[in-house]
């Protein structure tokens, strides 16, 4: 068996592609109507066609349930966090936050309320520590992660 993709339930196929190709830079890779594939595996799947799969019924859809969430990581995730804060049509879960290994994230919602989560990538979290002064050692022990990884991600 392979894992081939994420599926999300959209109310709105149109928005919900727009909100994923210019706030998130992904790009349709297949649209076929009610289904459409985007760069990183990710489909997004219309409400109708879905209730028609499942044979269920609309009031069984909850959009914003907060257990699940698609996770991206930035290179340069100081411009995108300030896109994400200064844009008016998007909501956040979180202002950007470090977690205790270091790394940065925010949380927002897609138009149907699917948390999506932007980290800073672990490669940039590693040279941000370096210039602050952290020994490699330190940095595994800041980022609670084997020195041989802080090592890999530092050439």
């Amino acid at each position: 068996m392979k894992f081939k993709s994420p599926l999300l339930v959209v109310s709105n196929l149109e928005e919900s592609k727009r909100f994923y190709t210019e706030i998130l830079g992904l790009r349709v890779v297949m649209d076929f109507g009610a289904n459409v594939t985007l760069t990183g595996g990710i489909a997004l799947q219309t409400k109708d066609s879905w209730i028609s799969f499942i044979g269920g019924k609309e009031e069984a859809l909850i959009f914003g349930n907060k257990v699940t969430e698609l996770y991206f990581e930035e290179d340069d995730f100081d411009s995108f966090a300030e896109k994400i804060e200064t844009c008016k049509e998007v909501s956040l879960v979180h202002p950007v936050k470090e977690h205790s290994w270091g790394q940065r994230v925010i949380r927002f919602y897609d138009p149907d309320k699917h948390i999506i989560e932007v980290g800073e990538n672990l490669k940039s979290v590693c040279f941000r520590f370096l210039k602050i002064g952290l020994t490699k050692s330190e940095i595994a022990v800041r980022m609670d992660v084997p020195l041989k990884l802080v090592e890999r991600l530092l050439k």
